[in-house]
């Protein structure tokens, strides 16, 4: 991941990542904070709902054969006007990727696809050939 100086170092993310090839790229749908039988769990938790969203993301991932530590590029929708909300769900997802850090962009949204979500993660991730 890539770190620029020239650019502010208050963000708390990655600016960019490359890929070097031979590498499979894996893209996910976005993750929602759906349990097993299809409900949304933490209703109107948006650190919650990232909990959730986090756990299946990386099961989606390891369907494909990738892990967390793979992803290049996560886009992270929060359903609220609220600047908190956003911050709450980055904390979680940032702390999900631990020491590895994707380059992500976050956005506030008006309104997420299922009842009560307000957390969604997408993600890109490279997988090295061999894995």
């Amino acid at each position: 991941m890539i770190r620029e100086p020239a650019l502010s170092d208050v963000a708390e993310y990655a600016y960019a990542a490359t890929v070097e090839p031979p590498a499979r790229l894996v893209f996910t749908a976005g993750s929602c904070p759906l349990d097993a039988e299809g409900r949304t769990v933490a209703p109107g938790d948006p650190a919650g709902q990232a909990r959730q969203v986090m756990a299946n993301l990386e099961t989606a991932l390891a369907a494909a054969g990738a892990l967390l530590t793979d992803v290049v590029k996560t886009t992270v929708y929060v359903a609220s006007p609220r600047r908190a909300d956003l911050v709450a769900v980055w904390e979680v997802v940032r702390d999900a990727f631990g020491d590895h850090e994707p380059p992500s962009t976050l956005l506030g949204v008006a309104v997420l696809g299922y009842d009560d979500q307000l957390v969604e993660v997408e993600a890109v991730a490279a997988v090295r050939a061999g894995r």
